[in-house]
């Protein structure tokens, strides 16, 4: 699997894709069957908290920008129904907005993929976008020659996270917006 994923990323680095992976990636094959078959508050919950993460590599970055933390913030005050959807969109659609003005290819895949975390509270549809976009991240950074071993390990924490949150999911019971009870 693995040459046959890496061949997949250098194919579309060739034809300069700025998103390296998709939906029908080889590599995300697992991932996406196991996205399948969650409810969607496991799937909130493993969104919410992989942007949670990514956020921090991004801050190590860009330390005075707070627009991407405050994108996962307003996710949670949605999917906890304190907020409603109108104010939420708004702080996704910034932080997608804010991966244009970024000079680094790694910076703005990541703040693509923190808005498409976020979006999961809205439908599980964008679940698959964070690994895309944050694992495009991985590469741009690391360079296709050296990326293998990162993005393998970050695919495999995906899955391990995604387990994590469709075993506790029932222990957490809210608050929750009416829509995710």
């Amino acid at each position: 699997m693995e040459q046959i994923w890496l061949d997949e990323v250098r194919g579309k680095i060739k034809r300069r894709n700025q998103i390296l992976f998709s939906k029908d990636s080889i590599l995300l094959e697992e991932l996406s069957l196991l996205i399948k078959i969650q409810n969607r508050r496991t799937l909130v919950l493993w969104a919410l908290d992989l942007a949670e993460e990514t956020v921090k590599v991004f801050e190590k970055n860009h330390p005075e920008e707070t627009l991407p933390r405050n994108t996962v913030l307003a996710a949670r005050a949605w999917a906890e129904g304190r907020i409603k959807m109108p104010v939420a969109k708004k702080a996704i659609l910034s932080c997608h907005a804010l991966a244009k003005n970024m000079a680094c290819p790694a910076d703005a895949a990541r703040c693509h993929a923190i808005a498409q975390g976020c979006s999961v509270v809205h439908t599980e549809g964008h679940a698959i976008g964070l690994p895309i976009y944050e694992l495009t991240a991985i590469v741009r950074e690391k360079g296709i020659d050296h990326c293998r071993e990162a993005v393998e390990q970050r695919n495999q924490t995906y899955i391990d996270k995604l387990l994590y949150w469709h075993q506790h999911e029932p222990d957490c019971d809210g608050p929750w917006a009416a829509f995710l009870k």
